[in-house]
């Protein structure tokens, strides 16, 4: 499928209403056409991994295009130039999380950059190094705690930041160390509850969302059975 069938089945699918909604959701609805997340999975499927296509779509600046183009590109062709460019176009939370989850965590450079955008003072850069750490917890089978627990001080030292998509992407990290295993439950319940005596409201409420979270029976038991199964360790 060349670049322009795609964008000209993009505008095919295009909802008005659900471009309406998207401002709702916090979304960007400038240059949208309102296509679902699974009509863009479905497209990627048929048109496979295409590295230079992805250059293109992501060039169009159009919402969906660049959804589409962080699942198409290939992780292994990505250099850190292109994740450099790419961050810094994001305007919405969802191709910021969509670009983490799909294409920028399997990369070679995932924690430097998680790491290294946590530092960063445009809202959607700090969010991308937040949602890389949240996404490196769950997808990355072989990562080890030490390489997911050097992410906890990073969480705590950015909790006073108190713009919405900021403040929710290091909550949304915090749990999900959190719930990766017993061992890194109890570290990340301790950096929630030093978080808490910290103070900014954004603070509170990221430490007492997660503490809620990794303390609740559910999560409790389910990772003491992880355990019990030999998969204690990440």
């Amino acid at each position: 499928m060349h670049y322009h069938d795609i964008i000209r089945k993009l505008e095919a699918l295009s909802d008005p209403k659900a471009v309406e909604g998207m401002a709702r959701f916090g979304i960007n609805p400038r240059s949208s056409y309102g296509v679902s997340i699974p009509a863009l999975r479905q497209m990627a499927r048929e048109i496979k991994k295409d590295h230079a296509l992805a250059q293109e779509l992501w060039a169009s600046g159009i919402h969906e295009a660049r959804l589409l183009a962080s699942m198409v590109d290939d992780p292994k062709m990505v250099t850190e130039q292109q994740m450099e460019k790419w961050v810094r176009d994001f305007d919405s939370w969802d191709i910021c999380d969509q670009c983490s989850m799909n294409l920028f965590d399997k990369t070679p450079f995932a924690y430097q950059k998680a790491i290294h955008w946590s530092e960063s003072e445009p809202e959607f850069v700090k969010r991308a190094g937040f949602a890389m750490m949240a996404v490196l917890a769950v997808k990355d089978k072989k990562a080890d705690d030490s390489q997911l627990a050097q992410f906890l001080p990073i969480i705590k030292r950015e909790a006073h930041d108190n713009r919405n998509f900021v403040k929710k992407a290091v909550n949304w990290a915090l749990r999900q160390i959190g719930k990766r295993n017993l061992n890194l439950n109890k570290k990340a319940i301790e950096t929630a509850r030093e978080i808490q005596k910290m103070g900014p409201k954004s603070a509170t409420w990221i430490a007492t969302d997660a503490l809620r979270e990794l303390t609740s029976q559910a999560v409790q038991e389910r990772l003491a059975r992880k355990a019990a199964g030999g998969l204690g360790h990440g």
